[in-house]
């Protein structure tokens, strides 16, 4: 029983440190050391800036959609808790800005109509051949899911957009193609997405290279983790229930094996006391006893 015992808590110790400190692991990338940022989102307690997400969603829109996708996001996904968190109209509004195909109609034909909070992002382009015809041969990923399935997560995405510089010497480089230290291999079709003032931040903000990097870069991590703040939550519960049962457990043990212990002492205390008859009744010696 106490193995038993013994084991379970030391599950329980396992469970509470992988959720403390869980562990990624990308065989196939090689480990760079990237730009390091401070992200509200990060740690245990991370929520995600509500302002930083409609930026990023602003730059998103007026800057990457033209080439890349979002095809597993809809526009009700703007408005709804845990994300940039627009209200109702403004989310109706953004929708409406953009025409979606749909149909067929009465008369078999398929219609375009002002986009709804059901409607899924807009596809800059009808299918990948398309895309990758567009972009001289190179595919522009679909965002969706980018922050997850990069090593590195939010600081390589923030680390490739600020990634851009001249070539070392002697480094060659074919035409369209850019140099960027942080992409494997250096080599990237994607220019420089990014200039300061490239877009004007609707809340005023100052729009600098850096800091349309650091927002658009949260918009993609919520993006592909739209229910983290509530995976935070959910995990802190854990981890107090984990150590409430602990506690528990622990406490439980102390007091079942507290019984063998207070056995063992009352068999010795017996005896002790038979020895000190004897003595009393024979002398010192307690085996001359007949």
């Amino acid at each position: 029983m106490l193995v038993h015992l013994n084991n379970f808590i030391k599950k329980i110790f396992l469970i509470i440190f992988l959720i403390l400190f869980p562990i990624s692991v990308f065989s196939e990338e090689k480990k760079v050391d990237f730009i390091e940022t401070n992200w509200s989102f990060s740690g245990l307690f991370g929520t995600f800036d509500r302002s930083s997400l409609q930026r990023g969603y602003q730059v998103y829109q007026e800057v990457c959609s033209g080439c890349h996708s979002m095809k597993h996001l809809s526009y009700r996904n703007l408005q709804e808790e845990g994300g940039p968190e627009f209200t109702e109209s403004e989310a109706k509004a953004i929708a409406a800005q953009f025409d979606v195909t749909d149909g067929p109609n009465s008369d078999g034909e398929m219609f375009e109509r002002p986009g709804r909070l059901s409607d899924k992002f807009v596809m800059p382009y009808p299918n990948v051949q398309a895309s990758i015809a567009a972009n001289g041969g190179a595919y522009p990923p679909d965002m969706s899911v980018l922050a997850k399935a990069r090593a590195g997560g939010a600081d390589y995405l923030y680390s490739l957009l600020l990634g851009y510089e001249d070539p070392p010497e002697g480094f060659e480089l074919d035409e369209g193609v850019y140099y960027n230290k942080f992409m494997s291999g250096n080599k990237i079709k994607m220019s420089a997405p990014l200039d300061d003032d490239l877009v004007t931040y609707a809340d005023g903000t100052k729009a600098t290279t850096e800091q349309m990097a650091k927002d658009v870069t949260s918009f993609l991590v919520w993006a592909a983790e739209p229910h983290l703040e509530s995976q935070h939550k959910m995990g802190f519960r854990t981890i107090i229930y984990l150590l409430i049962l602990l506690s528990l457990v622990y406490f439980s043990k102390q007091k079942v094996w507290s019984r063998f212990n207070s056995t063992t002492e009352d068999k010795k205390e017996a005896f002790d006391k038979l020895e000190e008859i004897v003595t009393e009744y024979e002398g010192e010696d307690p085996k001359s006893f007949k």
